[in-house]
């Protein structure tokens, strides 16, 4: 049996009693950053062995997980937070042992996209997730596109390094009044949301400078 686990986005608590449970039942976790998801393991008194699977990881890895599935062996997988194959490598190697026609249970759990737009309080009867959108290629026809169309709230990931960048797109392809909602580590310690228009929005973070650390989401 195969299982995905989401595991807490920042805060540990938000572990289920199910998936602590798979975890603690499975044979093997296979994971993002062994070290990362050992801090998760401890909290709970997990001893269940490990074995890494990441962006890198290449066909012997998926294989080994295929051939360890196909001899009976339980495995779950994990990523570094959230749910697994969700802007992140999970997704090829649940494609691999779909193809294999090994069954799957997938648990339900933390997610950034639900947590933000759940706060947000924007209309969520219909949204758009993007992931990350792309650093240079694409990006302006992916803007022009969504901005030129759009019926649904937009949800989309973004780093430290890129926020200020980002923002300022779209103010481009949006304009200035739009409203958006900007948040940042959620479910941590410091989590905040911002919302207003996206002149006010930038206007927060240039007057705040302080503020532009840890992980983003952002609503439009």
């Amino acid at each position: 049996m195969f299982y995905i686990v989401p595991t807490p986005i920042g805060n540990l608590e938000d572990m289920t009693f199910r998936a602590v449970r798979i975890l603690q039942e499975v044979e093997y976790i296979a994971c993002e950053d062994t070290r990362t998801s050992g801090v998760l393991l401890k909290h709970y008194d997990i001893h269940t062995p490990t074995l890494s699977y990441h962006s890198h990881s290449g066909i012997a890895k998926v294989e080994k997980i295929i051939d360890m599935l196909e001899n009976g062996k339980s495995v779950a997988l994990i990523s570094d937070a959230g749910t697994p194959g969700i802007s992140d490598p999970g997704y090829a190697l649940v494609q691999a042992v779909l193809e294999k026609g090994i069954e799957i249970t997938a648990l339900p759990g933390p997610s950034a996209v639900i947590t933000a737009l759940s706060a947000s309080g924007m209309s969520s009867h219909h949204f758009l997730y993007l992931g990350f959108l792309p650093i240079k290629k694409g990006r302006q026809t992916l803007l022009t596109r969504i901005s030129e169309n759009k019926t649904e709230t937009v949800v989309i990931y973004e780093s430290v390094h890129r926020l200020e960048k980002t923002l300022k797109d779209i103010l481009k392809y949006f304009g200035a009044d739009h409203h958006i909602v900007v948040g940042r580590e959620l479910t941590k310690k410091f989590e905040n949301y911002q919302r207003g228009t996206v002149t006010e929005v930038i206007a927060y973070f240039s007057e705040n400078p302080g503020k532009i650390k840890g992980e983003f989401v952002i609503l439009i």
